[in-house]
């Protein structure tokens, strides 16, 4: 997560979304950088709205902006799965080197998935609270023109952003049946995706 404490501005780090290059290059321009721990870094909005907007609000920011990217659900998911056939997880539970995309797929969307599948979900991650806390500004993490001519509006030129946290290669060849069960099951982050106007160009 990143505040930009005069521009009135918070990028939140929904996991996956290539934030994580962003923090990199705009981190010497940030007036905050929360890197560790990873609950803290990756803050959803509810936790974002019980630890740090109070403290905002405490110094005179009372009107934060929220902004969030969110990525294509399908392709937010192969994200997970690659990043964790990593050799750091090699023998753990949370490791997927031992199970097909497919399985993967299916798991993430039990009711309690297995560790190797508990990725959680982008439109809970950016759910509104109901004080009205709630991301303002939605960008299409495959929109990253767009988002960036949003970046240099509000924080006046900016470097070009690296590619970060890339993770490892690997076949993401999705059964229909599978695919049409991740679209039901999670609906939510579908429908939140495709609300998001492409504003590059």
């Amino acid at each position: 997560m990143m505040v930009f404490w005069n521009e009135r501005l918070v990028l939140l780090s929904v996991p996956k979304t290539g934030t994580h290059a962003y923090i990199q290059a705009l981190g010497p321009r940030a007036s905050m950088v929360v890197t560790d721990p990873p609950e803290l870094k990756h803050a959803p909005v509810y936790r974002y709205n019980r630890f740090f907007r109070p403290m905002f609000e405490k110094m005179g920011a009372e009107d934060m902006e929220l902004v969030a990217v969110i990525r294509e659900p399908l392709s937010w998911l192969g994200s997970w799965y690659r990043y964790r056939q990593r050799p750091a997880l090699d023998g753990r539970r949370a490791s997927t080197k031992s199970h097909s995309f497919d399985t993967f797929l299916t798991e993430c969307c039990a009711d309690t998935p297995a560790p190797f599948a508990n990725v959680g979900s982008q439109a809970k991650f950016v759910e509104a609270r109901p004080n009205g806390t709630a991301v303002r500004q939605f960008f299409r993490y495959e929109d990253q023109a767009g988002f960036r001519n949003f970046l240099i509006d509000r924080l006046g030129d900016i470097p070009d952003i690296p590619s970060a946290n890339v993770s490892p290669k690997r076949s993401l060849d999705i059964s229909p049946e599978v695919e049409a069960l991740v679209r039901k099951k999670r609906a939510a982050e579908f429908a939140l995706w495709e609300s998001i106007p492409i504003r590059g160009h």
